[in-house]
């Protein structure tokens, strides 16, 4: 599955090249007039026009959306977590892979397409959620490692390539959700413990190293989604709780630690993505629920409170990813389908509320990374695929 050799970008489709044809006419006239003399005076005028036409050619070369190979991991993993750091490189962490769970932790350099392996984490974990802090170190939070979940807590400092532990949570928890907020500190709500679904609510303080509760989410819920909205407060939206796919949503203040129930969406979904959009909107695209993958997208307003439905993916898919492009359309990538796992790629446009297939990846692939580069190409990582864990990454450009 993995390759033995590091290697630069191979692209994958080609490029295509229109011509178009231009025509200019010029047109001059010529007047000339002739005087006859005699009994009578008669004056004859004479228009001679000549036309003249030049055609140009112009040549423009279509370069179409498309992925490209890049160089492969070190090691297999999903349920890793993929961290934009501020020198541009990408932290991939933990996870699980071929080899069980992983301890090492690898960074991607786009200006050469390789990966380089950095320190280790102290403690294995998988379903673990990642923070880029104001301070540019990186927050690893919870997981699980395969006997129960973590409640432990670690940080990545770049400049010197090593972890550390930090203050543990008052529970363990994993497929939760993390936000870091307006004020630097981090919000982590929800997840899934040894005693089932969790509304409980904690908040990392950067400066101390420190966790305290906050107030509890009103429903419990795991594979839920947490987006910071422009108003600095916080939505959370569906997941899976109470033995049932959920549809509500609610709304987290950091100025008084309280949660607010806001409008439920219109379909029930779990495992599904959002994304904040340039206008400030929420995406929540696809899912699964009530036993069945779902294809439809809604649009939260804040200044509302309400959902609104929008176009409908091409293909129903969970546990796929979601990347905010910087043109502002959002490019949805993989997942479980009714078809298997899925190398297909979608495009929402925010401006016409439809989407539009784009080129497919050439693996398919589930619960897997997606990272907007500062060079706008998208880095897609790991995941897994037909019995087998994943090494493998590759460039949206």
């Amino acid at each position: 599955m993995r390759s033995a050799t590091s290697k630069l970008s191979t692209l994958t489709t080609s490029t295509t090249s229109t011509t178009s044809t231009i025509t200019t006419t010029s047109t001059t006239s010529t007047t000339s007039t002739t005087w006859t003399t005699s009994t009578t005076s008669t004056t004859s005028k004479i228009t001679t026009t000549s036309t003249t036409s030049t055609t140009s050619r112009i040549t423009t070369t279509y370069m179409p959306s498309r992925w490209l190979n890049t160089s492969s991991m070190s090691f297999s993993r999903d349920g890793h977590t993929a961290s934009i750091l501020s020198n541009g490189k990408v932290l991939v962490a933990g996870g699980f892979g071929n080899s069980g769970y992983a301890t090492s932790a690898e960074l991607y350099d786009p200006s050469t397409e390789l990966w380089t392996i950095t320190g280790n984490i102290n403690v294995i974990r998988s379903g673990h959620t990642a923070s880029v802090l104001t301070n540019g170190k990186v927050l690893i939070v919870g997981g699980d490692n395969g006997s129960r979940p973590v409640d432990s807590a670690e940080l990545y400092d770049a400049s010197t390539g090593l972890w550390t532990q930090t203050g543990r949570m008052s529970f363990g928890r994993h497929s939760h959700t993390a936000s870091v907020l307006t004020n630097g500190k981090v919000l982590v709500a929800g997840g899934f413990d040894v005693n089932g679904w969790l509304n409980s609510a904690e908040l990392y303080d950067p400066s101390t190293g420190r966790w305290t509760r906050t107030g509890n989410m009103n429903v419990e819920r795991f594979l839920h989604t947490q987006s910071v909205l422009t108003n600095g407060k916080v939505l959370v939206a569906g997941g899976y709780g109470f033995s049932f796919d959920l549809n509500s949503a609610e709304l987290y203040d950091p100025s008084t630690g309280v949660w607010t129930m806001t409008g439920n969406m219109s379909f029930p979904r779990n495992d599904h993505t959002a994304s904040v959009l340039t206008n400030g909107k929420v995406l929540v695209a696809s899912g699964q629920g009530r036993g069945n993958y779902i294809n439809s997208a809604e649009l939260y307003d804040s200044s509302t409170g309400f959902w609104t439905t929008t176009g409908s993916l091409n293909v129903a898919r969970f546990s796929h990813r979601a990347t905010i492009l910087t043109n502002g359309k959002v490019l949805v990538t993989g997942g479980l389908t009714y078809h298997g796992y899925s190398t297909s790629a979608e495009l929402y446009d925010p401006s016409t509320g439809l989407w539009t297939t784009t080129a497919n990846m050439s693996i398919a692939r589930y619960s897997h990374t997606a990272s907007t580069l500062s060079n706008g190409k998208v880095l897609v990582v790991g995941g897994f695929w037909n019995s087998y864990f994943l090494d493998s990454a590759e460039l949206y450009t």
